[in-house]
């Protein structure tokens, strides 16, 4: 299963963004399967690609994910709007995750790319 995207090439670097707006990934298999399939290594997804239990620690679906991303040598870029999410565990995880440049959480597609293409 391979969702609509558009290839991005930014600072030389090659970048694939997802078009798709609804739910593609359900769980950390869903995630291996799109990933595997892309001509790039660098990966923007927008937060509503995910299912909601991928905000929620507890579920474990963020941890497989982020370790998919990393065993694989990926970079993932997720583009949101994480305001309405009160976890402190959550924020604290994003905060983390942004300090490097395996996964990021950004606010727009212009910010994924730019930190993508680093």
């Amino acid at each position: 299963m391979v969702p609509t995207h558009i290839q991005h090439t930014f600072n030389g670097k090659d970048i694939i963004a997802m078009r798709d707006n609804g739910v593609v990934i359900n769980n950390a298999q869903d995630f291996l399967e799109l990933i595997m399939n892309l001509p790039s290594e660098r990966i923007v997804f927008y937060k509503e690609n995910f299912d909601e239990s991928f905000f929620d620690l507890r579920s474990g679906l963020a941890g497989e994910i982020l370790q998919k991303v990393s065993n694989y040598s990926f970079m993932l870029g997720i583009v949101g709007d994480y305001s309405r999410y009160a976890s402190k565990s959550l924020n604290d995880f994003m905060f983390e995750s942004n300090k490097g440049n395996t996964v990021m959480f950004v606010d727009s597609l212009d910010e994924a790319l730019r930190r993508l293409s680093a």
